[in-house]
């Protein structure tokens, strides 16, 4: 069983849409899948009862929010035994505790940053008080960085790439901003699930993506490292 870890303590940048995509390509393409959801508003939750009612490919939910499962819940945590792919989503304002526990369920973690200087100013102080933790509790993990929902063309666009190049963490690629992204999660699919001709810019993206964790994720396996070579011909 390997996790993906979804964090940034700034709300807004996208760790649910990355989440629910990365949960839903792995389930198309046949893993027996989970998403772990910590945060209270639970989307990713709300996301998989939608799938479930599309009958598409299952993605196993767990709800492991403190205030909707209580202190006391680690039997709520639990994944099914043949659990192949896990993917943990996070809530805004992220506790130091919750930190800890997340990061200790992970095999490599995904930082999105969305493009407004209140979010690269949240990041910067987020990393930090992130790697401080990956020092002390898992210091070989793989940590990448997406921008999201960015338009190329904007303004804020520079400054958010300049932000990224300058951490000493790899800036795996960029997510455009599409609205392709609320129709998919609106019926609880991914962007790999809706028409090819209505998302191919989406799908590239993706590809550049999904390659960094089949290349990261440890232990890996042959279906992961082939996984980006099927993302065309998943509908």
């Amino acid at each position: 069983m390997q996790s993906v870890l979804l964090l940034n303590a700034k709300g807004g940048s996208g760790k649910t849409t990355i989440a629910t995509n990365l949960a839903a390509l792995y389930a198309t393409a046949g893993f027996n899948t989970a998403i772990i959801d910590y945060d209270p508003q639970g989307s990713s939750h709300f996301w998989g009862t939608l799938r479930e009612e599309n009958d598409r490919p299952a993605v196993h939910l767990i709800d492991a929010s403190h205030k909707r499962t209580g202190i006391t819940r680690a039997f709520q945590l639990k994944t099914p035994a043949n659990t192949e792919r896990v993917i943990i989503d996070t809530p805004a304002g992220i506790s130091r505790d919750l930190l800890r526990e997340a990061v200790d369920r992970a095999d490599m973690i995904i930082i999105p940053v969305a493009p407004s200087p209140a979010d690269i100013h949240a990041t910067a102080e987020f990393v930090r008080e992130l790697m401080l933790t990956i020092k002390t509790r898992a210091k070989n993990i793989p940590i990448g960085i997406v921008a999201n929902r960015t338009r190329q063309n904007s303004p804020l666009y520079q400054p958010l790439e300049r932000f990224l190049n300058s951490l000493d963490i790899p800036f795996i690629t960029t997510l455009s901003d599409s609205d392709c992204y609320i129709d998919a999660s609106a019926t609880g699919l991914g962007i790999h699930e809706l028409d090819p001709s209505v998302v191919t810019q989406e799908r590239m993206e993706w590809t550049t993506l999904v390659k960094w964790v089949s290349q990261n994720l440890p232990h890996s396996s042959q279906s992961d490292t082939d996984l980006p070579l099927r993302i065309a011909s998943n509908q």
